[in-house]
């Protein structure tokens, strides 16, 4: 019997009023901070009490807000991921991220492309999914969360040796444009029967050309006008550089770009120029950023059933073992063996592949597009990035002390003894 205290106004007024809305959307967002400040001083990622706080509110959990729509969630999954990948860009400098360049690429595109092959071919075989349904659930996974990574290193003041960061930030901006390329490509293949390797291939450059295109040329746009227009009033620069935001997304999409692409390159041209300021619109898109995170990960606890993640418990635990040990390191091994890294850099990032919000976004599509096998998809993701966020997640500062990947700054050593504790 699920606790039905505020749904008193759902069923007075046969629908969700504005008033219901705001009281349900304010109380869960209140709940959400307070159990993200828990979990940091517990070392637990705060994303996954994000997605429990939706769970509980879930038509299975003790609020018993019934919500089943993969539409909604996917819109906002997409708002939210622009929002995410923006701020990121902007916290990231190219003269950062430049010497770091192709390792993020082929982490990016050779080591998203190996991972799902990897999950693809482990999926079909413990699973009731052919080999190419497999590749879609290994497609959707390959991307990695580094938002979560950072949020967790910089809570447990954690700071990665220098070549380490920028690649994580690199590889995490552009891997989910290349996770929704093989999403939809293989979602094409699955409805039409026909695969045609040579023209995939030719989408994928086609794609991302002038997804990467349009993001510096609107970067640069953006900066331009910001530092032209002399607003009178300074709030509209943020609701400004909003507009520029979506209309980067949307108008790379309608020209068959990768708008997620365009949005990351634009944040990372931004972050690279100066303009007008530059220091409050990032602190105000960073909040923003968080306050996308959280509606996502409680929007999609609110999607998931969680009776039904019960039966896949087996096959969930053998593919999250799979792709966190076996499909993430030779991801990382081979697509970074021309450049030399160090054995403990290799192991650690192969151990901060965390799936965050993001795999779970990229599972509505298979349900949008009602594939057969589209529910067990979505199911299997949920629970890959569930046990991912929770194992990865939470001893992610002490592997990064094992294998002594963490900057040694003597100036902020003794600058925290002598700060007050």
């Amino acid at each position: 019997m699920h606790w039905q205290l505020l749904n008193f106004w759902y069923n007075a007024n046969m629908g969700w009023s504005p008033e219901y809305i705001l009281l349900i959307g304010s109380v869960l967002l209140f709940l959400s901070i307070i159990a993200s400040k828990t979990s940091f001083r517990l070392g637990i990622p705060s994303l996954v009490l994000f997605i429990f706080i939706g769970m509980l509110a879930g038509s299975d959990g003790i609020g018993g807000i019934y919500f089943d729509d993969p539409q909604l969630a996917q819109t906002l999954g997409v708002i939210a991921l622009n929002f995410i990948l923006f701020a990121g860009g902007m916290e990231t400098s190219f003269t950062q991220i430049r010497p770091v360049l192709w390792r993020g690429i082929s982490l990016s595109t050779i080591g998203v492309l190996l991972t799902a092959a990897i999950i693809g071919f482990f999926a079909s075989l413990l699973t009731e999914l052919n080999l190419i349904e497999g590749f879609l659930l290994g497609a959707i996974v390959s991307s990695t969360d580094a938002a979560a990574v950072f949020s967790i290193l910089k809570t447990r003041k954690v700071k990665l040796v220098k070549s380490l960061e920028p690649t994580l930030e690199l590889e995490s901006g552009s891997n989910d444009p290349m996770a929704y390329f093989l999403t939809i490509a293989l979602i094409q293949v699955i409805q039409t029967s026909e695969l045609n390797a040579l023209q995939l291939a030719g989408s994928f450059v086609l794609e991302m050309g002038l997804g990467a295109i349009a993001g510096v040329f609107m970067g640069f746009a953006i900066v331009w006008v910001i530092n032209k227009i002399h607003l009178e009033v300074s709030g509209l620069y943020s609701v400004l550089l909003l507009a520029f935001l979506f209309f980067t997304y949307s108008a790379t999409h309608l020209i068959h770009g990768n708008g997620f692409l365009a949005v990351y390159i634009a944040g990372v041209v931004l972050g690279s120029k100066d303009f007008v300021q530059k220091k409050q619109l990032i602190r105000f898109y960073d909040g923003q950023a968080w306050l996308m995170q959280i509606v996502m990960f409680l929007t999609l606890g609110l999607l998931v059933f969680p009776k039904q993640l019960v039966p896949l418990i087996g096959p969930g635990f053998l593919l999250s073992a799979i792709l966190i040990f076996v499909a993430r390191p030779i991801g990382v091994f081979i697509s970074l063996a021309p450049f030399r890294m160090k054995l403990n850099q290799l192991v650690f990032l192969s151990w901060v592949g965390l799936r965050g919000a993001v795999p779970i976004v990229f599972a509505t599509y298979p349900l949008l597009a009602r594939l057969e096998h589209a529910q067990f998809i979505f199911n299997v993701v949920f629970f890959i990035s569930l046990t991912s966020v929770l194992l990865q997640g939470t001893t992610l500062p002490v592997v990064a002390r094992m294998l002594g990947v963490i900057e040694k700054n003597e100036d902020n050593v003794s600058e925290n003894k002598k700060s007050p504790v």
